[in-house]
């Protein structure tokens, strides 16, 4: 058996199988279903193992390959936060807003903010070694990292340098995901189909953002939502009967990013000065501008798309909304939460909120408000949790998952 370019295992002595077996299991969309419309818990694999020996069968004819269904489950969490803390009352000294308006509108009253010598890359890798330890796994055995961010430190990306800090000696694959406030969901399905499609045993999905880093601090409309966190889960291969990540839904729509974005602009300035060469050139220092948002309208997007999305999700994975123990959105602002528990019938008690205390920290919010209720004893092994990522692109996108 040997492996082709892209990493998976081929056969090329074995005749091919197509025409001869009919597929068990046919694609939909983001998601995955049968023929017959019942969900089923293996969504993908290409592992192959060596087919049982028959009695007097050749070694050549011994070696037809068999598909190896593999599930994976989600079984470490952990998570950071800047030790600066603002409150609402500290927001009002700065710009013209009180505790009041912000925590009707919001449900914010405060919000951590990276400052000094702390970086982004830290808390990323503060939160991946809880998740390591609650998981009861080691550096080395993590085969790959998954950084979901949008607001790296370097413009290249975290990811290595989290798998540098973190003192992996094996040097596993480590790269940046960027979806916004959608990231960690994108990130927790990415894990699911590199340990079903690829191999991978251990894989670190990290979700950590910085805004305050591209946040206008004269403008109120923006500046009371965000803050800086980063949360990290470990999601591990298992057997198929004990899959754990039930399914998916995911999309996006490039349509709407002039609701929510933070653009690239050039200088106003030229201070490299053409000097007679051709005209454009060199280009202008190049930035990004400080977020934007039409906060009226991703709220109308949010609570429109994000019951659908999880609606679709159970759907794939044959499961009623009252399956659900716990609703996991996005941590944006505490009207969305209840709009969409609303809409969905979920009772407000099943909705995990810690917004409150952190305000929206993007792709790390889910991550971060998993922890929290883990460690607390809210969330117990074998409940099943539905959560749902929206944000700039736009995208969104949604999962349904058993702890534990």
């Amino acid at each position: 058996m040997a492996t082709n370019a892209s990493g998976l295992f081929t056969t090329p002595t074995v005749p091919s199988l197509r025409g001869k077996i009919k597929p068990s299991i046919r694609i939909f969309g983001s998601g995955f279903r049968s023929p017959d419309g019942i969900s089923k818990r293996v969504f993908c694999s290409s592992t192959f193992e060596g087919a049982e020996k028959h009695v007097g069968a050749s070694p050549s004819e011994s070696r037809a390959p068999r598909l190896v269904s593999k599930g994976c489950k989600l079984i470490g969490c952990g998570s950071a936060v800047p030790s600066l803390k603002i409150s609402n009352d500290d927001l009002a000294k700065v710009v013209d807003t009180n505790d009041e308006w912000i925590s009707v509108r919001t449900g914010i009253r405060n919000r951590r903010i990276l400052s000094g010598k702390e970086s982004l890359t830290a808390l990323a890798v503060e939160a991946a070694l809880k998740a390591l330890e609650m998981a009861e796994v080691d550096v080395d055995d993590v085969d790959l990292i998954l950084m979901c961010t949008s607001s790296p430190d370097d413009l290249f990306g975290s990811a290595p340098q989290v798998q540098k800090a973190l003192g992996c000696k094996r040097n596993p694959l480590a790269y940046d995901i960027t979806a916004a406030c959608s990231g960690f969901v994108m990130g927790l399905v990415s894990a699911a189909c590199h340990i079903r499609g690829g191999g991978f045993k251990n894989v670190l999905v990290i979700g950590a953002d910085a805004l305050s880093r591209f946040v206008d601090w004269t403008d109120r409309g923006t500046c009371i939502l965000f803050g800086d966190a980063a949360g990290a889960v470990l999601v591990q291969a298992c057997d198929s009967e004990d899959d754990s990540l039930l399914a998916f839904d995911l999309h996006s729509d490039g349509d709407g990013n002039r609701h929510l974005n933070a653009a690239f602009k050039e200088s106003e300035t030229d201070e490299l000065g053409s000097n007679g060469s051709v005209l454009g050139f060199p280009p202008r220092r190049a930035s990004f501008s400080c977020l934007q948002m039409n906060g009226k309208e991703v709220f109308r997007f949010a609570v429109r798309v994000v019951p659908q999305s999880i609606e679709a999700a159970l759907a794939k994975a044959g499961l009623p909304t009252s399956s659900i123990d716990w609703l996991l959105l996005h941590q944006a602002n505490q009207r969305i939460l209840d709009g969409v528990s609303s809409r969905m019938q979920i009772p407000s008690e099943q909705v995990i909120s810690n917004l409150a205390n952190y305000g929206n920290t993007s792709a790390a919010s889910i991550p971060l408000a998993l922890d929290e209720a883990v460690r607390s004893g809210k969330v117990k092994p074998g409940h099943t949790i539905a959560a749902a990522g929206f944000g700039a692109g736009l995208t969104w996108g949604s999962t349904v998952f058993r702890w534990g």
